[in-house]
């Protein structure tokens, strides 16, 4: 997998140097996007460095969703409740400016101190939040105005609560509207990427993901304690799994990384957030013009080629 995903980037490299350059295009900052992702793949990482990752992605000084949007978005206003039962506070939505044009913002929010962690449920969704984030689509879909998503949650929070209100209807939902959205949907994993309270709201026309992320259907522990009945072996399971950004990419799960400080995010938020508002603003400079039914068209298809694959036939197999 990871050699044809070289070879593709390859040629697109060499398609993008063959073009003249125009006004106002971003060729050169795609053959360097392009070119960064290459490396990526071509330098080979090691058990510990995943668990590395896994560590960075869970860092306690990390930006979180609210950190990144106070710095790379203006004129933010916040909406609140699912207009059903309640406001979930592990998940923010609303409205602000980003470079100049009006965008809906969503986002799993951890919380800094043990005060705001258990107020917002360390960043892990009621159904409510996820209805709430669905208003929040809507809202985007009636305006014509992009959809930003940030996403940083261990997971949909799997409490018996959770499961009387309808969790696992609410996720199926929240990406059902997702895939039948007709305006531009980036999404961008900061943090911890985790099961189908990541997938809820990251079924976008682009997914990005910052270095030290990760993005996997399960955590590493529960991976290890349904394996080996040992949440200890996380980092053994972590190996297996390949949540980290790298891995990601050869799998074509996400579409581009996006750089972090050296040492990781939390190093230096101001820079987290420039490199962040780069990447989001080169994603929706390339979706901009494109029609709506083709943008759901092609979000649809590029998530039903995830996890296909084919087996070559033996010889013993091979029809005569």
């Amino acid at each position: 997998m990871a050699a044809e995903d070289e070879i593709r980037l390859r040629e697109r490299l060499s398609k993008l140097r063959s073009l003249p350059l125009l006004r106002g295009a971003r060729i050169s900052g795609e053959l360097s996007k392009l070119q960064r992702q290459l490396d990526r793949i071509g330098a080979p990482l090691d058990e510990d460095e995943i668990w590395r990752s896994v560590k960075l992605a869970r860092h306690e000084e990390r930006p979180y969703a609210l950190d990144y949007i106070d710095r790379i978005c203006d004129d933010f206003v916040e909406i609140h409740g699912d207009r059903a039962r309640a406001d979930d506070l592990a998940l923010v939505a609303g409205l602000a400016r980003f470079e100049g044009r009006t965008v809906i913002v969503i986002g799993q929010q951890k919380g800094r101190d043990i005060a705001e962690r258990t107020r917002r449920n360390f960043g892990m969704a009621y159904p409510e939040g996820y209805r709430k984030a669905m208003r929040a689509m809507t809202l985007a879909e009636r305006h014509g105005f992009p959809l930003l998503t940030f996403v940083d949650t261990p997971g949909a929070y799997p409490g018996v609560a959770a499961e009387q209100h309808g969790q696992g209807g609410a996720i199926a939902a929240s990406q059902a509207i997702m895939a039948r959205l007709s305006v531009p949907i980036v999404s961008t994993i900061i943090g911890e990427g985790g099961s189908g309270g990541a997938i809820a709201i990251a079924l976008a026309d682009r997914v990005l993901m910052q270095e030290n992320a990760l993005y996997s259907v399960i955590s590493p522990e529960g991976c290890a304690a349904i394996l080996w009945r040992d949440a200890n072996e996380a980092p053994k399971a972590a190996a297996a799994l390949r949540p980290d950004a790298r891995h990601c990419l050869e799998l074509g799960v996400i579409d581009g990384i996006v750089e972090e400080p050296p040492g990781g995010a939390h190093t230096d938020h101001e820079a987290s957030a420039r490199l962040l508002a780069r990447a989001l603003s080169a994603a929706l400079g390339d979706l901009e013009g494109i029609p709506g039914d083709q943008l759901r068209r092609r979000r649809r298809e590029r998530f039903r080629r995830i996890g296909v694959f084919t087996e070559a036939l033996t010889p013993s197999a091979a029809p005569s």
